[in-house]
């Protein structure tokens, strides 16, 4: 097979018009392709269609046009295999309050016909750290408890490739710290991750790879240094000696001070040297005691990428 976890290629879904609103057009032709072994983002703003391609890869939504192959079966030649392939953990809280965390993995194990000699009930409610509450009736657990039963539920017939939707919206400290250690061990483990999350730091933190989408299109998929690469903008940040009586002005660069004495230059790569700004640094006469830099982050990039354009 492919060396692509998921290979989807002129992916759309429209939504029909009803009561009153028009039709729809969530995806307009994706083309994605998501390595094998990867912990992979896919990032967009609310409404970006990131939930409806999820969504059609769960074989929960219908697509409208277009190929989705996963772990190299097609959805429409090989339906069973491809859903089998893969486990999604939704953002949604839902589950039944009558089952107990045991007798949901086991339930949710029979749907995907994981016979009973072969269901690692008690191995994964291990993983998720709720063998001590295995029992328990999920209306009983705590929001971050069912949290970790979702997980848990997507893990019972051993997907290749895993989805987590929005994993950690709400959840505390340590169960952040707690399902980002899972993930990483079932990624060392050979498992592919696709993480969706509007916490840009985590997904500069976990995946190597990601992808945005804006409006149903593809804006970009690169490894995530490449992305930060993207942007031009930069910061040099100066300690001064002593304050200085002015901010030195430098043609194209924005000077200003910051709590504690230093001094920020933004400049544009492009545009401007570090060694032009420490030139005019000295000439201002001023002592630097301390010098770094500071690179753009995802956030910045993101933002770049999906800003809508100023009207004309």
């Amino acid at each position: 097979m492919s060396q692509n976890a998921i290979e989807i290629e002129g992916l759309q879904k429209t939504y029909a018009a009803r009561k009153g609103q028009p039709a729809k057009q969530a995806l307009k032709g994706i083309d994605l392709k998501i390595p094998q072994g990867s912990i992979f983002g896919l990032l967009g703003p609310n409404g970006a269609g990131k939930s409806t391609l999820i969504n059609i890869l769960a074989g929960l939504v219908r697509k409208s046009a277009g190929t989705v192959r996963i772990w190299g079966f097609d959805q429409d030649v090989n339906p069973r295999q491809s859903r089998a392939s893969i486990g999604v953990m939704p953002q949604e809280l839902n589950m039944d309050p009558f089952f107990s965390a045991r007798g949901a993995l086991d339930v949710q194990a029979g749907l995907y016909g994981v016979p009973r000699a072969q269901r690692r009930t008690d191995e994964i409610l291990d993983l998720i750290g709720l063998t001590d509450k295995a029992d328990a009736y999920a209306r009983t657990l705590s929001g971050g408890m069912r949290r970790r039963l979702l997980l848990g539920k997507a893990l019972v017939h051993a997907p290749h490739v895993l989805v987590l939707d929005e994993p950690t919206a709400g959840v505390d400290i340590e169960l952040r710290q707690m399902l980002w250690r899972n993930v990483r061990r079932l990624n060392e483990e050979g498992m592919t991750i696709i993480l969706t999350t509007h916490y840009l730091e985590e997904a500069q933190d976990m995946c190597g790879e990601i992808a945005i989408i804006n409006q149903g299109e593809l804006v970009v998929q690169d490894t995530t240094p490449n992305l930060l690469g993207r942007l031009d903008a930069k910061t040099l940040v100066i300690e001064p000696e002593t304050a200085p009586p002015a901010l030195p002005a430098i043609d194209g660069v924005e000077v200003t001070s910051r709590p504690g004495g230093a001094i920020a230059f933004d400049y544009r790569r492009s545009l401007t040297s570090p060694g032009a700004i420490l030139e005019a640094v000295r000439n201002a006469g001023i002592q630097i005691r301390d010098v770094r830099t500071e690179e753009a982050d995802l956030e910045d990039v993101f933002l770049a990428l999906t800003r809508s354009p100023a009207p004309a």
